[in-house]
């Protein structure tokens, strides 16, 4: 059988109408996750438009079904956040990979895909467009649009507009989304979502009103990490693709070494010459010469080189031990917390921080091996959990040298922030094995379970001494009494001198 090659069509795809066409690699696979993978990628932007700029979140969730017959549901969401400025609201939200988020800089958000897919989500299950309402902190104005995708050409559709003159001093963005959603499936995991959110953002007010449920997180603290700064690419994460770019954007006819010191992270004089010797490139060497054989060369060997400095945490916002302890302090109320915040690590070239906490006893639950809440950015992970490196050193860890007999009300909490989260696809639900992430996870959760060892150690510890508290007391008053009749002296004397030297002696054990 042949095949008339001449007779076929060829067409390219926009991202739009990639995504279009694939949309469960992005969560959006049934209306249950897709409800739910709604509300996150909104809420998400909503937190990220406050707190990388300073601002205290104040954000709303409403969920209605408008439909039960069908699983049509309105989802809205808003913020105080800074507002997206008017030119911009119809590319944000109707264009595909389309943002602010393209820097070198810890945010939740990092394919510029996440509000689009639920716009196009939108489009595909009911037809209707995205609403958006938002004002800058510094526009005179209120602005509103009713926006949909041109899938084929991956443009906005900008169906309607207005604006009017604003009487406060409101700013942020309100955006609404009208989806096929099931919401009595989705419900456990959006609720279980919003408590772990709380959790992670102490600084918070999140406020949460369902078909058949409403919650309210009041913030715990005023205090806000401190939010991050764009960084520099770090010389072990290039490729030629990237110095390519790189060199085409930069105008200056540089050095080698200029250009190194200039465009890369903890890249100064010295260093720089050190590298270019050991490289075998000539440093006065113009970057605009370099020949393609010669990219491709420097690249590898920027990889190779073990003399770089680690990058730099200023494009990091962890949430530090204070605020992580205070977070779940306020929402899982247990009866002990370790909490630790590791030094900034990278891999290839990415910065990374990790911070674990183990939380014990009170309100948790008792269960077969360690309950986990997964978080990435700030961003809580709910789905795939099995799929994810945490889960898997989480589970290798042999508990009984910590003291812990399962069942047992232990939690584990472990949050990364990078400015590239390695994870395992777009949906953004399972982080990937990369060894220098696993020995940082494991090396913070062996320090945190130390903590939870000294803490049970100590509590066997009191509960040895008041069972032989129980058991001297059991005995005593007859001692005393015994002790009385011989001597002839008072009997409560006697017990309360026996009672002090049991004391005494029960301290010093």
């Amino acid at each position: 059988m042949s095949v008339d090659l001449a007779r076929e069509t060829y067409r390219g795809l926009s991202p739009a109408e990639f995504f279009y066409r694939n949309k469960e690699i992005a969560g959006f696979s049934n209306p249950a996750r897709a409800l739910y993978q709604t509300i996150r990628e909104l809420v998400e932007n909503a937190l990220d438009a406050t707190e990388l700029h300073g601002i205290l979140p104040d954000i709303k969730i409403f969920v209605d079904v408008v439909d039960p017959g069908k699983n049509i549901v309105k989802v809205r969401v808003e913020d105080n956040g800074i507002g997206v400025p008017k030119e911009e609201v119809p590319k944000v939200f109707g264009m595909v990979f389309y943002g602010s988020k393209y820097k070198i800089r810890q945010s939740r958000g990092v394919f510029g895909l996440g509000v689009k897919m639920a716009v196009l989500y939108a489009q595909i299950t009911t037809g209707k467009p995205v609403y958006v309402k938002s004002s800058t902190i510094d526009s005179k104005e209120i602005y509103e649009f009713e926006v949909m995708i041109d899938v084929i050409n991956n443009r906005p559709i900008v169906l309607s507009h207005r604006s009017y003159r604003k009487d406060n001093q409101w700013h942020g963005t309100v955006v609404e989304l009208t989806i096929e959603g099931n919401w009595s499936y989705a419900k456990k995991r959006i609720e279980e979502y919003i408590k772990r959110t709380a959790l992670i953002t102490p600084y918070a007010n999140i406020y949460f009103k369902g078909p058949d449920i409403e919650l309210a997180f009041t913030r715990a603290t005023r205090r806000i990490p401190k939010p991050p700064r764009e960084g520099l690419p770090h010389p072990k994460g290039v490729d030629i693709e990237m110095l390519k770019q790189m060199i085409a954007m930069t105008e200056e006819n540089l050095s080698l070494r200029d250009f190194l010191i200039k465009y890369f992270d903890g890249v100064g004089k010295i260093s720089a010459e050190t590298f270019l010797k050991w490289a075998g490139f000539n440093p006065e060497q113009s970057i605009k010469t370099l020949t393609l054989e010669q990219l491709d060369e420097l690249a590898r060997k920027m990889r190779e080189y073990s003399g770089w400095k680690r990058p730099k945490d200023i494009s990091l916002s962890p949430l530090g031990e204070e605020l992580l302890r205070r977070g779940i302090e306020e929402v899982l109320k247990p009866e002990f917390i370790a909490t630790v915040t590791r030094k900034p690590s990278s891999y290839i070239g990415n910065p990374f921080v990790v911070e674990t906490a183990i939380a014990w006893g009170g309100k948790i639950p008792p269960s077969e091996k360690p309950i986990l809440y997964r978080f990435a950015n700030k961003i809580p992970l709910l789905y795939d959990e099995g799929a994810d490196v945490t889960r898997k050193i989480v589970d290798s860890i042999d508990w009984s040298v910590y003291k812990v007999k399962f069942p047992a009300p232990l939690l584990v909490v472990v949050h990364i922030c990078s400015t590239k989260i390695p994870f395992k696809g777009v949906g953004k639900e399972a982080i990937a094995e990369v060894p220098e992430l696993e020995e940082e996870i494991e090396a913070a959760l062996r320090e945190c379970a130390r903590k939870l060892r000294m803490y049970i150690t100590k509590k066997e510890k009191e509960l040895e001494l008041a069972l032989k508290r129980v058991t001297f007391m059991k005995y005593l008053p007859e001692v005393a009494s015994a002790l009385s009749y011989i001597t002839g002296k008072d009997r409560a004397h006697i017990e309360r001198n026996l009672i002090d030297i049991l004391e005494a002696k029960l301290r010093g054990s």
